[in-house]
């Protein structure tokens, strides 16, 4: 006999107590017993969007109200509720730390006391480049600031890590294809600027007016994954087939219709889930960047999630999470404007 205790088990004994009445006596009977309640293989907060600057609340293009200042509350609060809880194994953040509307000659302070922020927590935190980290500062500047490893020495932002034998966290670089963060003269951002002229007829780049569909995401906020980038996501996927590990791939810009409008995807999603559908392993893609949030399950039975965004809570209301992960789903629990989810897998 084995008596070794289960690693991710606990048991709970609950009693009952059932009254009734025999032969004119009052007779109580009571009865215990166990059930399993399953512990999680690792946990990890998540927060979207804090996109903060000192400047005072705005709106977005579409009239939604921006809180500027208010975002780094809510990050704060974060750090304090992923502390307290004391077994989340890292964090991660899905982009956008510092608004577009900050004012330039304060981009790299804001960074730096965001990032500050972020260290507060006691654990690892892994952080992508969204389109507003690169309105505030260059590739070259940011991927250090943000402790993102730079691949192939050319500021390419995606990575991947192992939290635990039996998953793989794949993190993807959305603005791999871009017209901004890339030096004016950079191939990328050639491309970037080749796509958008043959997408999109309006002298306003940002703009999806006149687009039908799918096709208003080819504005300049969004970006691309390019062919290496593609390679090396087959290569990771097809290695963790071999090793018998589950995947959840993370990127600023969402990589389905389905859980985002149509102006907020990435130029190449369908590309991109080509080479995730050729594998079995993929479980989870998080998102950010769409701010309101969305929920969607593809005919491949990948579970899709963009996340609310920091960025857009009033004053005294929150929006952060962390992530269960068993061995049947994986269970997002948001706070407050944050909701939660359960991806059955």
């Amino acid at each position: 006999m084995d008596n070794k205790e289960p690693e991710n088990e606990c048991i709970i004994f609950i009693e009952i107590i059932i009254s009734c009445r025999v032969y004119g006596v009052n007779t109580s009977y009571k009865f215990t017993m166990g059930s399993v309640t399953t512990q999680p293989l690792f946990s990890f907060g998540v927060i979207a969007d804090v996109q903060y600057a000192d400047i005072p609340d705005g709106r977005s293009f579409l009239g939604t109200p921006r809180y500027y200042r208010n975002s780094i509350l809510v990050l704060q609060k974060a750090v304090q509720a992923w502390n307290q809880h004391g077994h989340l194994k890292f964090v991660i953040n899905m982009g956008d730390i510092v608004d577009g509307f900050c004012p330039k000659d304060q981009s790299l302070s804001a960074t730096k006391k965001l990032v500050n922020e972020f260290q507060k927590f006691k654990g690892p935190v892994y952080h992508m480049i969204g389109n507003h980290c690169l309105y505030n500062l260059p590739r070259r500047e940011l991927l250090p600031l943000l402790n993102i490893p730079s691949r192939d020495g050319d500021n390419n932002a995606y990575y991947e890590f192992s939290p635990t034998p039996e998953y793989r966290v794949v993190v993807l670089d959305g603005y791999d294809i871009s017209a901004v963060g890339w030096p004016e003269d950079h191939p990328k951002t050639m491309a970037a600027l080749k796509i958008l002229e043959e997408k999109n007829p309006n002298s306003e780049k940002n703009s999806p007016e006149g687009l039908v569909g799918v096709e208003r995401r080819f504005v300049k906020y969004n970006g691309g994954v390019g062919e290496k980038q593609l390679e090396w996501l087959d290569g990771v996927l097809k290695d963790a087939t071999e090793l018998n590990q589950r995947v959840i791939v993370c990127g600023h810009v969402p990589m389905s219709p389905g859980c985002a409008s149509s102006a907020a995807l990435l130029w190449n999603f369908d590309e991109v889930m080509s080479v995730i559908h050729k594998y079995d392993v993929v479980k989870v893609c998080l998102s950010g960047h769409d701010h309101k949030g969305g929920y969607f399950v593809d005919s491949r039975g990948v579970h899709h999630r963009s996340l609310e965004a920091a960025l857009e809570c009033p004053p005294g209301t929150y929006s952060f999470g962390y992530v269960d992960v068993y061995e049947d789903k994986l269970s997002l629990v948001g706070t407050d404007r944050m909701l939660s989810t359960d991806f059955e897998i």
